[in-house]
């Protein structure tokens, strides 16, 4: 194991020490290179959990995370502001840092990396053209750069305000993804402290402007500077005021001493603001200590969670790495928001809660609670002022929604497993805005597109783009308002929505594809199902093309929102329905009918594992009595689709979603969202021990455990014996012991007793 030891000569020592595996910190476990290659999209760079800052590389305009694995790509800055793991346009990139050698002459500056190291809380690589080398932790809201530069050589920084991702190379006001540039400025302030914003719109949730204002101090003051605006440059110049251009300064060092040390505060409030942030959190010039301070608060949540210390080590990397990027959005503002009182909890990028719901959410709810209900409070804040609960959100502002109204899955996982301390009155009246209030305008921002067709007809027609998915998600989305309407005995609401949980009943249609029947497939305002879409226009005539349960009508034929499905066909989208497998089980034509479905599904490749909708399929095995079918097509999965290398997530990681996904599998359970119950599999841990805010521990034992004793032949929670394949949260938070025996065989465990289903219970 190695460790980090910065000295006055800035040379970074690196220290071998050993330890036992029970003596190692979690941390270390953790690798933030996991999915930074491939599809996954991952920030590499320090983050506190849920940091609002995330300094780090930028070496692609058009990288999600500002950085590409591309030895090839030069870096040109280290901006402060990234997200993780997500798709569609970047955004962020702001207040880009870069240290250099030579005059103060050119603003555009980039260099080849070299030594590039990375872990938990730091960052480290060198710039081979002026062979600096740049270190990087930070605090939950001000970033820690260590520049070693060579002997002799000019010791300089610019901060460029003028630099983010996503900019069109040709600077387009409509380009529907981009990032925008508005304005920005800078002061000189001292001979050790500059100060400034810039200030941006757009990006993937085609957002309105945000201002990221910063203070950046150093360890020792700069002898010469020269700012600019536009491309003309300044010298000594201390003020560049806002008129619509970028602007940034260059400082000149004293190249007596190799080493500098520089820490930037960001607010969304005012430079003040940030420079105080700077003052709270890092008041001292230690470079070792922040880095400690943050690897100390991943450690208490790793903590959490106790796995058998003779699992493999790549295995517990995948485990804790996936906690890590679970955890890294949403991220917390608290007493950063520009637009109303900063008395509550308050989180931004949401990144998209059609993502994250699923998943992240109840992982965030089964380790840290208290952190959930302040994302809840903050969700119901952003519902009182800005009108709707967000289902994305990015640079303080709603959008874009990609299916349903997705808050609403969230409050009701809140509910549903009894997280104290929300309102869950005003919970009901955000969900109820959603269910009956149309958003106006292009409804992709918030709320529920289509809104008109769906609560008139009881289905989104073909006049609105995504009425398939949108449908399905909405008829959950009513579900699980109704399941707080009920708790909180508002029957009248409870009676009118879970009617309406059967809504996508409409537009299920008796046809056949692949041997098996019965798709969610497209129907117009009339009530006529559709066969045919529009594709194209060749020579002036119109060509149409076949709907099918298989047919992908984006991006070929229409845009990328603009399809029947967002982002999946009717194989994947057919199959959620979560609040009523059973009845999907029916509908299908039965336990083996929907057993063969299930095969086709994934031995015909008409699964995709790099994406959402598809998450709870491989565990519908449940709802026909087969936990073990369940078994054997989540391991496969995870051990074709999942690894430690850098290419170990198979699609973007969206905010954590598939990490999370990933996570609750390795420890045998996964949740059903909006719902108070676990799905039970077979683990990869022998032990997993979690260990709750209230101080109850829950143990999952898996005896006997071994790549051959795969299947779960009985089970005992607290020494009675447990029929079930599904555990409610109660008997988790109440703590105890649940016994998985293992064997080679399947057994008659979680035959019987199948998980719930609306259509099951009593209305």
């Amino acid at each position: 194991m190695m460790r980090h030891k910065l000295v006055k000569q800035g040379i970074l020592i690196f220290t071998l020490f050993f330890t036992t595996v029970a003596q190692a910190q979690l941390h270390q476990f953790v690798d933030p290179k996991i999915g930074s290659e491939g599809l996954g999209n991952v920030f590499i760079g320090p983050s506190c959990p849920y940091g609002m800052v995330k300094p780090g590389p930028d070496n692609s305009v058009g990288a999600n995370s500002g950085y590409s694995p591309d030895k090839d790509k030069a870096i040109y800055g280290f901006s402060q502001l990234h997200v993780s793991g997500t798709g569609g346009g970047p955004k962020y990139g702001n207040v880009s840092v870069m240290p250099f050698s030579g005059d103060l002459g050119s603003i555009e500056l980039e260099s080849l990396r070299g030594d590039e190291q990375v872990e938990l809380g730091y960052y480290s690589v060198m710039l081979q053209k002026w062979t600096i080398q740049t270190q990087i932790t930070t605090s939950d809201r001000a970033a820690f750069y260590h520049f070693s530069f060579q002997p002799e050589e000019e010791k300089n920084v610019k901060i460029d305000l003028g630099k983010f991702l996503g900019e069109p190379a040709i600077p387009d006001p409509d380009a529907r993804e981009s990032q925008q540039f508005v304005g920005s400025e800078v002061e000189v302030v001292s001979d050790s402290e500059v100060r400034g914003y810039t200030r941006i719109r757009g990006g993937w949730n085609n957002g309105s402007a945000y201002t990221v204002y910063f203070a950046a101090v150093f360890d020792q003051p700069f002898t010469e500077f020269t700012s600019w605006k536009g491309t003309r440059l300044y010298p000594g110049k201390k003020i560049q005021v806002d008129s619509g251009d970028k602007t940034g300064v260059l400082l000149a060092f004293d190249g007596s001493n190799e080493d500098l040390q520089m820490k930037i505060g960001i607010s969304f409030l005012s430079p003040l603001k940030a420079r105080a942030n700077i003052d709270q959190e890092i008041a001292h010039w230690d470079f070792d200590q922040t880095l400690a301070e943050t690897r100390e608060k991943w450690e208490t949540i790793f903590k959490r969670v106790e796995v058998d210390q003779d699992a493999a080590p790549e295995l517990r990397a995948m485990f804790y790495t996936g906690l890590y990027h679970t955890m890294l959005m949403p991220v917390d503002r608290t007493g950063e928001n520009p637009f109303w009182e900063n008395h509550g909890p308050y989180y931004d990028d949401f990144y998209a809660i059609w993502d994250t719901y699923r998943s992240s959410s109840p992982l965030i709810t089964l380790l840290t609670p208290s952190r959930q209900v302040n994302i809840v409070n903050a969700m119901l804040q952003i519902y009182k002022r800005d009108g709707y609960m967000p289902d994305a959100r990015s640079g303080n502002s709603n959008g874009r929604t990609q299916g349903g109204s997705n808050g609403e899955v969230v409050i009701a996982d809140a509910f549903v497993k009894d997280l104290p301390g929300i309102n869950y009155k005003v919970g009901l009246a955000a969900m109820l805005k959603d269910a009956t209030i149309p958003p106006g305008g292009n409804e992709e921002k918030e709320g529920r597109g289509g809104l008109t067709d769906y609560n008139r007809l009881g289905y989104v027609s073909t006049d609105f783009v995504r009425a398939g998915n949108r449908t399905l998600e909405y008829a959950y989305n009513d579900y699980c308002l109704a399941m707080v309407a009920k708790g909180i005995k508002r029957k009248g609401e409870y009676w009118r929505f879970i009617e309406q949980a059967d809504n996508w009943q409409n537009l299920w249609r008796d046809i056949e594809d692949h041997g098996s029947r019965g798709f969610i497939m497209p129907k117009d305002a009339h009530g006529n199902w559709v066969d045919s879409i529009q594709c194209a226009a060749n020579n002036g005539r119109i060509s149409y093309v076949p709907y099918t349960p298989v047919a992908q009508d984006w991006p070929i034929c229409v845009c990328w929102w603009c399809g029947f499905f967002y982002e999946a066909s009717s194989w994947e989208y057919s199959l959620s329905v979560p609040h009523d497998v059973a009845k999907l089980v029916e509908l299908s034509g039965g336990r083996e009918a929907f057993r063969k479905r299930l095969d086709t599904l994934f031995d015909k490749k008409l699964y995709n594992v790099a994406n959402e909708p598809s998450f709870m399929s491989p565990n519908l095995y449940h709802w026909i009595g087969r936990p073990d079918l369940s078994n054997d097509r989540i391991h496969r999965i995870i051990d074709t689709h999942y690894d430690s290398s850098p290419s170990g997530i198979p699609g973007n990681d969206d905010s954590g979603a598939m990490s999370s996904w990933l996570a609750f599998h390795l420890m045998g359970l996964y949740p059903n969202a909006g719902q108070s119950y676990y799905l039970i599999n077979s683990p990869w841990f022998k032990k997993t021990v979690i260990h709750q805010e209230n101080g109850k521990d829950f143990t999952i034992e898996a005896k006997n455990l071994s790549a051959k004793n795969k299947y779960i032949q009985s089970a005992k929670l607290n020494g009675e014996d447990f029929p079930k394949a599904w555990i409610e949260h109660e008997d988790i938070i109440m703590g105890g012991t649940l016994v998985l025996e293992m064997g080679p065989v399947p057994q008659k465990w979680g035959t019987e007793i199948l998980p719930p289903s609306k259509s099951d219970q009593e209305i």
